[in-house]
Formats: structure tokens, sequence, C-alpha cells
């Protein structure tokens, strides 16, 4: 286990860096991240989750 640096980053359909959640040095265990969505339009939105040797992305749809 130990520790990793983390980014957690959100992008618009365009691809777009839209916000940057987490971006630090984390030690193992379960982690929470909010996002203030109220200043973005509703639509398409994927996020992006890096840590050490794993990336994932995923899709989400933010409804107004």
């Amino acid at each position: 286990a130990g520790s990793g640096f983390v980014n957690l980053i959100i992008y618009d359909a365009a691809g777009r860096v839209v916000e940057t959640l987490v971006n630090s040095e984390l030690r193992a265990g379960t982690y929470k991240a909010y996002w203030n969505a109220s200043d973005f339009p509703g639509g398409v939105y994927f996020y992006k989750l890096s840590a050490a040797d794993f990336t994932e992305t995923k899709k989400m749809v933010l409804i107004k």
C-alpha cells in the first residue's frame, strides 16, 4: 500500500480540462472528492482518475 501521487480531473465533452479535484500525494485509503458543478451547464463530462500505475476514465452526465 503506502502512498502515491493521485490526480482526479474533470473534462468536458470536447476534452478540455474543466476542473482538477485532486492533485496531490495521498496515503492508501478511501477518499471522497466533491465537485461543485453549479457554474457548469448540464451535459456529458468525463473524469479521469490516475494513481501510481492505475488510470481510469469514466463518463458522467450532469443533469440540471
